[in-house]
């Protein structure tokens, strides 16, 4: 037994040692990831806190607070437009119980006139524009402008489709596939690999499990950006629906794994972008930068723009 532990122990030490030194030089091993862009300034469904989410006067409202991309969620119609909406069922949007994916553009309900802000409880926004914008609007209105859009449903010709209208408007650097589902996410990949992507969920538990073991400094990541919920904003600007994420054990624990300084400028250091999500409130914005984060999402661009103003972390 002396013997074992006497070859063990030291190549034990050694490889804490070598993981801990290459964790803070990535470099070593890594290629810098250089991406068309980098975003501080994130608005979530196009900044719904100010205007009416996912339509192009909120989008168009936060382009002028400044904000560095928009982030959106995409869905089919029946007669093949990609509309810009976060739900397949409008019922929560417009009132009405009803698919994106079972109607025409033209026959798309208006949204409500005063729609809920989902990541801040018993907020409402408001606007003049009601209407459902097209995918292609967007690229059109704001050709420069980065733009991570999250897939939610395993459609192909819904894939196909983005797909098609990013390299029609030459976006493939600057749009971004983002989905929780890794099979989903290999899906939109193999559709079209020239488009940075985000980590899923399944990846983002490897990602963590690659960290605590000491091996993520030595594990190649495809990956160009990790956006991922900020725990503080759970149970108080944000309830969820699930039971278990209300006990103050398990956000303790879901804090304390999640939230590692470390391993946000592991990931930066790689040119990986850590976009935490959804700060609507200053002290948020500023815990989500204090820990790391190379860009926050939020609902409010206004907000958001003052923060980075007054704090010179913009530019």
């Amino acid at each position: 037994m002396s013997s074992f532990l006497y070859f063990v122990l030291p190549a034990l030490g050694g490889y804490t040692l070598t993981s801990l030194y290459l964790l803070k030089k990535p470099h070593l091993l890594h290629k810098r990831k250089h991406t068309a862009f980098y975003c501080t300034h994130i608005s979530h469904r196009g900044g719904c806190g100010e205007r009416i989410e996912s339509t192009m006067e909120a989008f168009k409202h936060a382009v002028k607070q400044g904000t560095q991309m928009l982030e959106m969620d995409c869905h089919l119609t029946r007669d093949g437009h990609v509309v810009v909406s976060h739900d397949e069922n409008l019922l929560r949007q417009t009132g009405h119980d009803v698919t994106v994916s079972s109607l025409n553009l033209q026959d798309l309900p208006p949204y409500k006139e005063r729609l809920e802000v989902t990541f801040y409880a018993g907020r409402y926004s408001t606007g003049a524009d009601r209407k459902f914008a097209l995918l292609e609007d967007v690229f059109r209105k704001f050709p420069e402008l980065p733009v991570s859009i999250e897939i939610k449903e395993n459609n192909q010709q819904l894939m196909q489709k983005v797909s098609d209208l990013v390299r029609r408007y030459s976006r493939e650097g600057i749009t971004v596939w983002a989905s929780t589902d890794a099979t989903i996410l290999k899906e939109c990949r193999t559709i079209n690999d020239s488009m940075p992507y985000s980590f899923s969920m399944k990846r983002g538990v490897l990602l963590l499990l690659l960290f605590y073991s000491g091996l993520l400094p030595f594990v190649p990541l495809g990956e160009s950006l990790l956006q991922f919920y900020f725990p503080s904003i759970i149970d108080r600007t944000f309830i969820p629906t699930k039971k278990i994420l209300r006990n103050r054990l398990v956000l303790f624990l879901i804090e304390k794994i999640t939230m590692r300084k470390s391993l946000f400028k592991h990931l930066a250091a790689r040119g990986i972008q850590v976009h935490l999500f959804v700060c609507n409130e200053e002290e948020d914005i500023k815990a989500a930068f204090d820990v790391g984060a190379t860009g926050v999402m939020t609902d409010y661009p206004t907000l958001l723009s003052s923060y980075l103003c007054r704090n010179r972390r913009q530019d």
